[in-house]
């Protein structure tokens, strides 16, 4: 297999070509506004002259056009671990996904992905709880609160019997009202991820939280979903599908 990397001089691009590296797997080159480095590099999609058989875009929403246009060109999947679409970006992601299998996860870790995975039934059980989620990055991340947050609030909504109030953030007067889900986002130094879903009652706290230690989780999940993409039919598949199907490494 050989992979082509968006962002690939950009530290999530570092950590996928070390990973790639150890299993044995091909780097072919990358997109990046940065030239340079052991692999060819290219600033735009047109420019692009290296064969492959997967893109992985560990970039920015900006990137969107040009992986769409070397995955429809090149016939090849795409695995996409950017987060911050605009609505009209993921109607392209789902135009893209009717031609070539597409891997959309806003975090590429089996631990975080196995933590929503049993979110709802919590919040099914805990259903008089207040609930809160807190996430924090390091202080070069764009957008608030992260993917990985929105994918977790939604997972606990499906086990709600009510559709909640999201409150992002409190300022002021700003008294919690049943229902209410709060979500913050903590930005600073170099945390590579701290995700917390806490389940507040009367006099006990249920909490769940995932922390990330390094890149390197997110890295290998991107590759290994790139692998797991292989031979597919076009169409959108995420983590459940990839832990359903038991390609844990």
């Amino acid at each position: 297999m050989k992979i082509f990397i968006v962002g690939i001089n950009g530290k999530m691009g570092g950590a996928i070509c070390a990973c790639a590296e150890r299993e044995g797997i091909e780097v072919a080159g990358g997109l990046d506004i940065t030239p340079g480095g052991k692999y060819p590099v290219f600033a735009k999609a047109a420019d692009v002259d290296v064969a492959f058989d997967v893109i992985i875009d560990f970039s920015r929403p900006a990137s969107l056009d040009g992986v769409i246009a070397l995955a429809e060109a090149r016939k090849v999947p795409a695995v996409l671990a950017t987060t911050g679409y605009a609505e009209e970006q993921l109607a392209k992601i789902a135009a893209l996904a009717e031609k070539v299998p597409v891997f959309r996860s806003a975090n590429m870790s089996l631990g975080v992905n196995v933590v929503e995975s049993v979110l709802p039934a919590l919040a099914s059980a805990l259903g008089g709880f207040d609930v809160e989620i807190v996430e924090a990055h390091h202080n070069r991340k764009v957008d608030a609160p992260s993917g990985t947050a929105l994918q977790m609030l939604e997972a606990v909504k499906k086990g709600l019997p009510y559709e909640p109030r999201e409150v992002y953030g409190r300022q002021g007067e700003c008294r919690r009202e049943k229902g209410d889900i709060g979500v913050h986002a903590v930005r600073g130094g170099t945390i590579v991820g701290e995700h917390t879903v806490m389940f507040i009652g009367e006099d006990e706290i249920v909490e769940i939280k995932h922390t990330a230690l390094s890149r390197n989780i997110f890295a290998v999940g991107a590759v290994r979903a790139a692998a797991f993409l292989i031979g597919k039919e076009p169409g959108t598949y995420d983590m459940n599908d990839y832990i359903a199907a038991g390609k844990r490494g």
